[in-house]
């Protein structure tokens, strides 16, 4: 699939420490926007390849360092949570956006974030979470160090206990969440994925794909589009 936006993005910056990059697309505004989340021991060069096609397919797109990676100076720490909600409000606010069509994009660590950002974020209006993880796992990486980023571990492994990532689905609704799971993923089981889409309720959609693993699902091109071109539908409802 050739599209129609540069390879790499138009505008780099740092916003609230936030180290990011940025696409536009090359259509007429008004845009919906999406902030993409990376996951444990990524980062937002990873997630390029989305970002292009969101900008290809009339979306803004901004992907960004989280705490505890890449050209962030800090550490993984809760606060991360709030930073997904900082960078819609900063896209929010760019002439061209629709405010009410920012949206987040997570995988793994990532969607485990977007899903509780757009469960709390008023200025969230779905989400795309692609193998997302649960406290559980979160917290078995923390402490056997097998998630590979900086971070606060104590102040973390904290906040994950007191966190139920069901809650959130159930608490997203009626926003719009598409799951996306590989049926091979050794790492989070696809029946999690299950269990948050029967929370999530109606406004959700579950892609279940044979075989795969843990980062199978989030490159492949067809369903990247698969999910965008799902979420764009639904936010006009």
């Amino acid at each position: 699939m050739r599209l129609r936006t540069p390879e790499g993005p138009g505008e780099r910056g740092v916003h609230m420490g936030r180290p990011y990059w940025l696409w536009q697309p090359p259509f007429p505004p008004p845009w919906p926007a999406m902030v993409i989340v990376h996951g444990a021991g990524s980062g937002k060069e990873s997630h390029a390849d989305f970002a292009r096609l969101c900008a290809a397919s009339g979306w803004v797109a901004i992907t960004y360092d989280q705490r505890g990676h890449g050209e962030s100076e800090d550490v993984m720490s809760p606060a991360a949570l709030g930073d997904i909600g900082r960078m819609a409000a900063f896209l929010a606010a760019r002439d061209g956006v629709d405010p009410r069509r920012v949206c987040a994009r997570g995988s793994s660590l990532g969607g485990y974030l977007a899903i509780h950002a757009a469960a709390t974020e008023d200025g969230i209006a779905g989400a795309i979470a692609i193998c997302p993880a649960g406290e559980d796992g979160l917290r078995r990486g923390l402490r056997d160090g097998s998630l590979e980023m900086r971070a606060d571990v104590e102040a973390l492994d904290a906040w994950l206990a007191e966190h139920d990532l069901r809650e959130a689905a159930a608490a997203l609704a009626p926003k719009p969440l598409i799951l996306l799971h590989a049926q091979g993923d050794e790492r989070v089981p696809y029946t999690w994925s299950e269990e948050l889409h029967e929370r999530a309720g109606a406004t959700s959609r579950l892609l279940i794909l044979p075989g795969g693993h843990h980062r199978s699902v989030q490159h492949d091109p067809e369903l990247q589009a698969t999910a965008l071109k799902w979420l764009t539908k639904a936010l006009r409802h």
